[in-house]
């Protein structure tokens, strides 16, 4: 029931299984896998849990960057499988709003999938070529928040 095949194979896919209330320390996990023809083979990882930390965000990003026409954001966090509440707002360069984009962020692991945005403004505007400012803010499920400023470059 965890397991899920990758789209057009069947010779690999993956299983997710969320294990809950483990202890923290060090823990070890063994895999025993079957085919059609009962050829097995096993795999064992090692994995930490660690207590709840306060959410960080790092490698704060946007690519492509310089872009011409659509760019995505992107970070790495320390919430794992959590939800993030997130907002990605862009500015010029003397501080004036030009987008807000909103977006809840479902994760798998400690990067997300990218948040797009086509270069325009929050009335369906192209915005003019040139250096912005924007500030990822992301929200965890317990109200804690961080924030983080970086620059892109929108060339036409």
């Amino acid at each position: 029931n965890y397991y899920e095949a990758d789209l057009d194979t069947y010779k690999s896919g993956q299983v997710t299984y969320k294990f809950d209330e483990l202890s923290e320390g060090t823990h070890t996990l063994t895999f025993k896998v079957w085919d059609v023809n009962n050829n097995s083979s096993e795999e064992t990882i090692e994995f930490v849990v660690r207590p709840q930390e306060e959410i960080e965000i790092e490698h704060v990003l946007n690519y492509p960057n310089p872009f011409t026409t659509s760019t995505k954001f992107f970070f790495e966090h320390n919430q794992i499988c959590q939800s993030l509440e997130t907002q990605v707002q862009i500015f010029t360069v003397s501080g004036k709003l030009v987008k807000t984009i909103n977006e809840n962020v479902k994760t798998d692991g400690y990067r997300t999938d990218g948040i797009a945005w086509d270069g325009k403004d929050d009335f369906g505007d192209k915005i003019g070529r040139g250096t912005y400012v924007y500030k990822v803010k992301v929200i965890d499920n317990e109200g804690n928040k961080v924030e983080k400023y970086e620059k892109l470059v929108l060339l036409k």
